[in-house]
């Protein structure tokens, strides 16, 4: 079965439908949302009276028989896809707008989100299974793993419109960073993101690299991040993404929450909820770094397409 995947260009966006798609056991395409030069492009999305209109043409494969949208965007055009070849919806995320398009909205928890074509989700939806993982072993433990010590491994995300991370808080990092890896003796792995500030990599690199702190970083696959996510023996990642952090407690691995500046009460929500079921946990030296049990609901929600949808 093929479902054709609608999002805006963005990173988490494809991650998280490409993730449940292969969890559902989809082939799948991705058609991105490029807005074309008009007024409505200034507008919210929900606001678009012919989304269709607005963005540069979307052609269906002839085999698609799902179409999975992701964010505000996604769920507007999704919707009018929908309607325009008759075909079921998919929404990832709280479309911010009415339910009744969707075949299955998947949302997370803090949407509070309410409905018979609800699915609720604690963490986001990732492509993180135990196969992906050991895949990742393979090509990544000889590399990652270069000695006897326990290994942090660190994923640093960046600014974006609710956290901000500048050389200050990569200053906090940093002194939080080097106080475990004095208290632990691990060997560090970093990995940036898109995001993530070159300066702020630039002091954690100066102020890190001294204690043997490596950083690594690399398109396709040269990306350590799933590395990172296999090979490491505790994770520390940054409050500002969802998805980063859906990711790391999808593993075996205690995690830890490096601090930003800034507020967003959907991802606070988020945090307290894991921290609550003991899934995350502030990172600080005291951190503790036994192994814990995943969780992970992609799973979860693709076996809700299969049940709600006759495909």
């Amino acid at each position: 079965m093929h479902a054709t995947l609608i999002a805006e260009n963005f990173v988490g966006m494809w991650s998280q439908a490409r993730g449940l798609a292969e969890r559902a056991g989809f082939r799948h395409s991705q058609q991105p949302i490029i807005k074309r030069e008009t007024i409505w492009k200034r507008l919210p999305s929900r606001l678009w009276v012919r989304p269709l209109s607005v963005i540069e043409p979307i052609q269906l494969s002839p085999e698609t028989r799902l179409i999975m949208s992701v964010g505000g965007c996604g769920a507007v055009v999704g919707a009018a896809l929908g309607k325009r070849y008759g075909l079921p919806v998919v929404q990832i995320q709280n479309p911010r707008t009415s339910l009744h398009p969707y075949a299955l909205v998947v949302a997370n928890t803090h949407d509070r989100l309410k409905g018979e074509n609800v699915c609720v989700a604690r963490t986001a939806m990732h492509g993180v299974t135990e196969d992906f993982l050991q895949q990742a072993r393979q090509r990544w433990a000889s590399i990652i793993r270069c000695d006897d010590k326990p290994v942090l491994g660190v994923l640093l995300g960046g600014s974006n419109g609710r956290y901000r991370f500048g050389e200050l808080e990569a200053q906090i990092i940093a002194d939080k960073m080097e106080a475990f890896i004095k208290q632990h003796q691990v060997h560090c792995v970093v990995t940036s993101s898109r995001r993530t500030s070159e300066r702020a990599v630039a002091l954690l690199k100066k102020r890190l690299e001294p204690y043997g702190a490596c950083f690594r970083g690399g398109e396709g696959e040269e990306n350590p991040y799933a590395g990172i996510l296999a090979c490491s023996d505790c994770l520390a990642v940054t409050t500002d993404s969802v998805s980063m952090i859906s990711e790391a407690v999808a593993t075996t691995q205690p995690v830890g929450i490096l601090p930003l500046t800034g507020h967003s009460t959907r991802i606070g929500e988020f945090i307290d909820l894991l921290m609550r079921v003991g899934r995350v946990q502030s990172f600080d030296v005291n951190m503790a770094r036994q192994p814990v049990e995943k969780l992970d609901d992609t799973t979860r929600a693709a076996e809700e397409i299969h049940r709600r949808i006759m495909l």
